[in-house]
């Protein structure tokens, strides 16, 4: 039988902001760095199951972000997509990570992006699961929400309404073939967080910013064009939010990248973790030095 490893659950403060996070202490010092950039309506907690898998071989680092998880921000924090990276930057320095693999999954991919354009010599590799950055990977559902701005009527209760529990398990349940393999810890510790004060304004503040991850698309594709990082995609193809086609457009970008598709829905680790903890883990041993930075 196979050892948990070593996890450590601490706190640092990055500009007045109290970012909780998580980190695997692996058998070997040099190991790789996967940073775990969780999605929404998430947080740390939804890699519990990936870092007992692999944190043993890898150094796995989750952070929660502002309004997120058990992260703590002052009262007066703006939650842009913009801040967001931004902290999650400075969480990244405070660590002193220079070299590593970035997890991206829902919202981990604009907050991810925004730090792989601004440091492309941080990133080492990508793994895409969920994670969307072509119009192609909107549904028609997510069009529209992503269009919804605080001057229309019915707007920020059209937001609300996803932040209720109905709303959270449903993204856990949909496109699901069987939801009883779902544990349900996961959508009752995701509303719990949703339900302290503070965290549904965060939320539709956020929601109310998505617009600006679509407009920086060409952004990021450009970056994927130019730096052609070595890439696993791993998709839940029943995804109402982000389907199959946002999977696929990447092969535009990045040709060599491995792609792999699995009949489930947005949280594809919760339904698939025996098929995916696997191949991240033969990903991660085919990167390049984590040492080597490519010329910015």
């Amino acid at each position: 039988m196979n050892a948990l490893p070593r996890v450590e659950y601490r706190s640092t403060d990055v500009a007045g902001v109290q970012v909780f996070y998580r980190e695997s202490i692996p058998d070997h010092a040099d190991a790789p760095v996967l940073l775990l950039l969780h999605g929404f309506p998430s947080a740390s907690h939804q890699f519990r199951r990936l870092i007992d898998v692999l944190g043993s071989r890898y150094r796995l680092i989750a952070p929660d972000y502002p309004g997120f998880g058990n992260t703590v921000s002052p009262a007066d924090f703006e939650y842009t997509f913009d801040r967001l990276a931004d902290v999650v930057e400075g969480f990244v320095e405070r660590l002193g990570l220079r070299r590593f693999a970035m997890y991206v999954f829902d919202f981990g991919a604009p907050v991810g992006f925004r730090i792989a354009t601004r440091h492309p010599e941080w990133i080492a590799g990508l793994v895409v699961q969920n994670g969307n950055a072509y119009e192609a990977g909107l549904s028609d559902g997510a069009k529209e929400f992503t269009a919804l701005t605080p001057e229309q009527a019915g707007a920020e209760d059209t937001i609300r309404g996803l932040l209720t529990l109905e709303g959270t398990r449903g993204q856990y349940e949909h496109g699901v073939a069987d939801p009883a393999v779902i544990s349900p810890e996961s959508w009752t510790l995701d509303q719990h967080f949703l339900d302290l004060p503070g965290r549904k304004a965060a939320q539709v503040a956020l929601a109310f910013d998505y617009k600006s991850n679509v407009a920086a698309y060409p952004e990021w594709q450009a970056w994927l064009r130019k730096y052609t990082p070595p890439a696993l995609i791993t998709w839940g193809a029943n995804d109402p939010f982000f389907p199959a086609p946002g999977a696929h457009a990447y092969l535009a970008d990045l040709p060599d990248a491995e792609l792999y598709l699995f009949d489930t829905g947005h949280f594809a680790l919760e339904t698939h973790l025996g098929d995916i903890a696997p191949l991240i883990a033969d990903f991660l041993d085919k990167l390049p030095d984590h040492s080597v930075s490519p010329d910015r």
